[in-house]
């Protein structure tokens, strides 16, 4: 099946739906901005780069002309950024709110909160904003969409070391960091109707351009023909729009979690346990924020 026949099957007219996403200038993010206009929807782009949020916005009306486009600049390492968007969100009419941006091989520091980097960007600050968005999306039907990984898989939490700061491996962090929101946010929704999890499999991003210069020269290339192309990754987030997840549920490329269409399946990755450990994490942290 075509990405075409794929989107008339699975998709409808998101016309009079106003879709908040983070990260929307990344490769991922791009794409499913066009999807989400070309469907009718009106967007807010939630960007810490003003100046690409710019580019991103003047580059969508040019082929969307008729959709709303709105940016609100939020930096997801600034706590009180990621509040102050949150305040502005709430003020808006939203259906819905998709949590894609990330980051992973990155400079590390411990942010204001008291957490590593990379833990706040790939979840504390979504969370932060799932929960506290969470009654307005409700009030109106709306979802949160969240962008998780198959790094979950790379570890076990540790609730010695919440936030992998000891841990000197990015993949371990991220994935860390990453396990933390998919199941914080099955435990905040469970047995509740609004949430998709979801996960692109790998693609070629600037996620993924993270190894020394040499070997990203000759890897680049290979990871463009072996990996699914951004334009069709980002179908399992785009997907996860109109079909919720029960609980540990996620949507994601059907074959081995990396190639081929999106497909809903159980989770297996995460015991009851250590599950239910991450969601009092969570709240916790919340509360404290």
């Amino acid at each position: 099946m075509n990405i075409q026949k794929w989107l008339q099957k699975h998709t409808s007219s998101l016309a009079g739906k106003t879709v908040a996403i983070s990260g929307a200038t990344g490769g991922i993010g791009k794409e499913l901005c066009g999807y989400l206009c070309a469907l009718g929807a009106s967007l807010i782009l939630l960007d810490r780069n003003p100046d690409k949020s710019k580019a991103l916005e003047t580059a969508l009306l040019q082929t969307y002309p008729s959709v709303s486009v709105r940016r609100i600049t939020v930096d997801l390492e600034d706590i009180d950024s990621v509040k102050r968007a949150a305040a502005e969100l709430l003020q808006i009419p939203l259906d819905a709110l998709i949590l894609n941006a990330g980051a992973y091989h990155i400079p590390r520091h411990k942010c204001s909160t008291g957490v590593d980097n990379i833990f706040q960007i790939n979840f504390l600050s979504p969370y932060y904003l799932a929960k506290t968005l969470k009654p307005h999306l409700d009030s109106r039907g709306g979802k949160v969409i969240a962008v998780g990984s198959i790094a979950h898989t790379y570890s076990e939490t540790d609730p010695m070391d919440i936030d992998f700061s000891t841990r000197s491996k990015h993949s371990l962090a991220y994935g860390n960091a990453k396990r933390h929101l998919m199941f914080a946010l099955h435990g905040l929704y469970r047995g509740a109707n609004g949430l998709a999890v979801t996960h692109p499999g790998i693609t070629f991003t600037n996620i993924t351009a993270h190894y020394p210069k040499l070997i990203f020269a000759i890897i680049k290339h290979p990871m463009k023909v072996i990996f699914m192309k951004p334009r069709k990754a980002c179908l399992s987030i785009l997907r996860g729009l109109f079909e919720d997840c029960g609980y540990n549920e996620w949507i994601g490329p059907r074959f081995f979690d990396v190639w081929g269409l999106p497909k809903k399946r159980l989770l297996k990755t995460c015991k009851p346990k250590e599950a239910t450990r991450i969601f009092e994490t969570a709240e916790a942290l919340y509360r404290n924020l």
